[in-house]
């Protein structure tokens, strides 16, 4: 892993989820709040920004401040049908802006905000980023972010556009039934090879906005989507919405109270009927449900089936088994050329879409993949393929276009004015190039063939080809455009050039005529050479055949001579042959009286005007996005330094009240005195110290702590003084055993034999001293109340144990010298003649025995030293 790390996004409706690839695998990052999940939700106050969970947290009591399900309003107008079906479950204030856009408004910092979806997005990713650095520790920018397969060119723009608020590089949008596909395909080993029949996997994504199912061809290394279908208004919460009608109604007619007219009432019972759905999932009997102090303090009860939800959600299956029919159909496959199917999203755990599954494909739905995480392990695997920093499997994506694009122009000379270029399920990225014969700039409009389901427009944008001119004879010069879908399933024109045909200039014309005479002296130069060089070897060639030579060596020359004419060197000429094809090239040219043409191209400016920020917009957003993280750093601070003073005194006045704590390491009066103050802070804190900033909330608890951190260290000095004087004592207990046991072997051979007498009157003085202090101090010590600073530290105590060690443990673990080996001769032949006693013995007499004895004692005594 490199020094940046690389992240996959699953972008939700309701949640997020990061991952990212390190140490061989794919994790999945918990946030601050140790979750995996971060909910889409952006809160506001009067100081700050409040992010993901804690955002969700406090939805219901700052409701018009806390914007969420801003997804589906990416790259969106306000007069947008679908937009007015989705504001008015949406509880804050929305407008028109003058762009025709949505504009969102919010309380922050004591006035009101006006944001676009585009920036709220970006204050969610900017969290993102935050949580993957913080969990990483290291500096987070290339990613690869999840987008639903449906989305329109305008809505991926927008998408786009949020993440470089944020400030991350987008390495590629990532369709989600791609990026499941991938976190399939990339682990199992068993894939089909290239040259057999794939692997065709159903992939159903249920989540909690939208449906989508594709299906996946997969080969060893690689996978291509054949087909998908979505149906970007089913998913969870139109579940949750029919169960929150149904209460609604049944409250009404029991308790007398209407959800639907208080907004905050409607929020706590969604948030009860989707805890109801997914109970459901497992239980088929009637569950309960209940809400305290509901509408005018009133209790409310109710209770369901599966059964009963499921007839009243009829219509919505039926439009899930519709998507599933449709991309089936779209794929053009058999049910038995289907091997399996994958099931993702959180909504697809409700029985009835499982079952459903299983009747169109005919075979049960799988659950080998991560329900909740398998769209960000995908996304995290392609950044980890397409980022230089990190090195992985190679394996191959192929993903589709959705929807048919196509290019529309002013027709001119008789040709059509509009074509189709990518169709429906169009591999992707692809590129294709176009020819046009124009005479002056032109516009290449974009749009979408047939109207997306989910989206009202099916203009895309214009390109404007400038710096179109005529040729020199005033005809149309001939316009290549390479018209490309990227890997974000953006169309843009990638190029533009025109194609110019012309005969050379003077100027052009006389520089190649110096080129070719230089090239022509170069071969000349080699020709002499070559010539010069043969010549040479002629002669060597008759005065060695003059000589006599042995046999061998004339077989050999013959040999060589053979070889050089096999390899054609008597035929090769003095100049190669593509020397001479040039020669011949450069002087027939212009002979036959035809005119010398040049082509090249020129590339042209492509202006492009297809929606999304624009770079002064894209400018101001980036600069309001660092105010705002600065402007909450800032209050984080804040809040930090306030809740470590108030927690300073809430501490310190328990500690000082509790007899095994501080109580009985202070004075009555300081204790009241410091009571005393420790009250006046805690009134200011709730006072009119509320609003202050960082540094004086600083200053405060600096002073406190001037006071009371010494009755804190009196205490600590008190409990592990006992401790440090037993350490010392124990260290002159080793010292004094020590020095005993040297004054008893003084004057034998053993292992303190080489100690001097100035050490042990070192070690006799150094113990003498430190066992007087030691005493001395212990009296001290003993009658020093606990209310007063002691007179010796535990630090005094350690360093003069350190002392004594320092004089001590040296001298005791000196390791005694070796003995040197005798230095004479005979001696050192005497050992080795004991190798044999016997015979010495038997070929010496007892006195010779007797001085073998006496010359082996100093080996003895050696031995008895090791």
């Amino acid at each position: 892993m490199a020094a940046m790390s690389v992240i996959g996004i699953d972008f939700g409706n309701e949640s997020c989820y990061i991952a990212v690839a390190r140490a061989g695998g794919i994790e999945t990052i918990a946030n601050d709040y140790s979750l995996r999940s971060t909910p889409s939700c952006i809160a506001f106050s009067g100081k700050n920004r409040i992010l993901g969970v804690a955002a969700k947290n406090q939805m219901v009591t700052n409701m018009k401040n806390t914007i969420s399900g801003f997804k589906r309003l990416l790259g969106r107008k306000y007069n947008d049908p679908y937009v007015q079906r989705e504001l008015k479950s949406l509880p804050f204030k929305t407008s028109e802006l003058p762009d025709g856009s949505i504009g969102i408004h919010v309380q922050y910092l004591g006035e009101e905000h006006v944001f676009t979806p585009e920036q709220i997005t970006g204050m969610l990713f900017t969290k993102l980023k935050d949580i993957s650095e913080t969990a990483l520790q290291t500096a987070v920018n290339d990613c690869v972010i999840s987008v639903p397969s449906y989305f329109t060119q305008v809505e991926r723009q927008a998408l786009l556009d949020a993440a470089r608020i944020a400030g991350l590089n987008v390495l590629r949008l990532l369709n989600e039934t791609t990026a499941t596909a991938l976190c399939y395909g990339i682990y199992k080993q068993d894939l089909p090879a290239p040259e057999g029949a794939p692997r065709n996997v159903v992939f159903v994504d249920c989540g909690h906005a939208s449906l989508q199912v594709s299906i996946c061809a997969f080969h060893k290394g690689k996978l291509k989507m054949l087909a998908s279908a979505a149906d970007s208004q089913l998913g969870g919460r139109d579940i949750d919405f029919i169960l929150a009608e149904y209460f609604c109604k049944d409250f009404q007619v029991r308790y007398k109270v209407d959800a639907h007219n208080n907004p905050r009432a409607y929020l706590r019972l969604l948030a009860e009927v989707e805890k109801l759905k997914k109970q459901m999932s497992a239980n088929s009997t009637s569950l309960p449900l209940n809400i305290e102090c509901f509408i005018d303090e009133k209790d409310v009860h109710g209770d369901l089936k599966r059964a009963d939800m499921e007839s009243m959600c009829a219509h919505l299956f039926k439009r899930v088994e519709a998507t599933l029919r449709q991309c089936l159909a779209d794929s053009k496959l058999k049910l038995d050329d289907i091997h399996s199917v994958e099931i993702a999203g959180g909504s697809s755990r409700v029985p009835a879409i499982k079952r459903l599954v299983e009747e169109v494909f005919g075979r049960a739905s799988s659950t080998t993949l991560n329900q909740d995480e398998s769209v960000a392990r995908g996304c995290a695997l392609q950044c980890a393929m397409l980022s230089p920093a990190v090195r992985v499997r190679d394996f191959s994506v192929t993903d589709i276009q959705p929807y048919p694009l196509k290019l529309t122009w002013d027709a001119t000379q008789g040709e059509e004015g509009e074509m189709e270029v990518f169709g429906q399920n169009h591999p992707v990225p692809f590129s294709k190039m176009l020819t046009f014969y124009r005479s002056q700039p032109f516009t290449l409009t974009a749009s979408y063939s047939i109207p997306p389901p989910s989206y009202p427009q099916t203009h895309i944008g214009e390109f404007h080809i400038d710096n179109v001119k005529p040729t020199l004879e005033g005809e149309s010069s001939k316009i290549k455009v390479k018209v490309r879908v990227n890997l974000n399933g953006i169309l843009t024109i990638a190029s533009a050039s025109l194609v110019e045909k012309r005969e050379p200039t003077q100027q052009e014309k006389e520089e190649e005529e110096k080129q070719q005479l230089k090239e022509n002296m170069e071969i000349e130069q080699q020709q002499q050479q070559q010539q010069q060089q043969d010549k040479k070897d002629k002669s060597d060639q008759e005065a060695q055949a003059n000589e006599p030579q042995p046999p061998e060596v004339s077989v050999d020359k013959r040999r060589r001579n053979s070889d050089a004419d096999d390899d054609g060197r008597d035929s090769r000429g003095p100049v190669p042959s593509y020397s001479c094809r040039i020669l011949s090239w450069f002087s027939s040219g212009d002979g036959k009286g035809k005119k010398k043409i040049s082509v090249r191209t020129v590339e042209l400016p492509v202006e492009s005007r297809v929606g999304g920020f624009s770079q002064r917009d894209l400018d101001v957003a980036i600069e309001k996005e660092c105010k705002m993280i600065a402007e909450d750093r800032q209050e984080k601070e804040r809040i930090d330094a306030r809740n470590a003073l108030e927690e300073y005194v809430y501490d310190l006045r328990a500690k000082l009240s509790d007899e095994d704590q501080l109580a009985t390491f202070v004075t009555e009066s300081d204790r009241e005195a410091i009571c005393r103050e420790l009250d006046e802070t805690e009134n200011w804190l709730y006072e009119e110290g509320e609003e202050c900033n960082r540094q004086v909330y600083s200053d405060r608890l600096a002073r406190l702590k001037a006071q009371c951190e010494p009755i804190k260290e009196r205490r600590l000095e008190f409990e592990g003084r006992n401790q440090a004087l037993e350490e010392l004592a124990g260290a002159l207990q080793i010292a004094k055993k020590g020095l005993d046991q040297i004054k008893a072997s003084h004057g034998k051979d053993d292992k303190f034999s080489h100690i001097t007498d100035e050490n042990i009157k070192k070690i006799e003085k150094i113990v003498q001293e430190k066992w007087s202090w030691l005493e001395e101090n212990r009296v001290i010590l003993a009658s020093t109340p606990r209310t007063q600073q002691p007179p010796v530290t535990i630090a005094q105590i350690r360093s003069e144990k350190q002392a004594l060690n320092n004089v001590v443990l040296p001298i005791l673990n000196k390791p005694k010298p070796k003995a040197e080996p005798p230095k004479d001769d005979k001696s050192k032949e005497k050992p080795s003649e004991n190798h044999h006693p016997e015979s010495n013995q038997n070929s010496q007499g007892d006195g010779n025995n007797q001085n073998s004895q006496q010359q082996q004692k100093p080996n003895e005594d050696k031995m008895d030293v090791e």
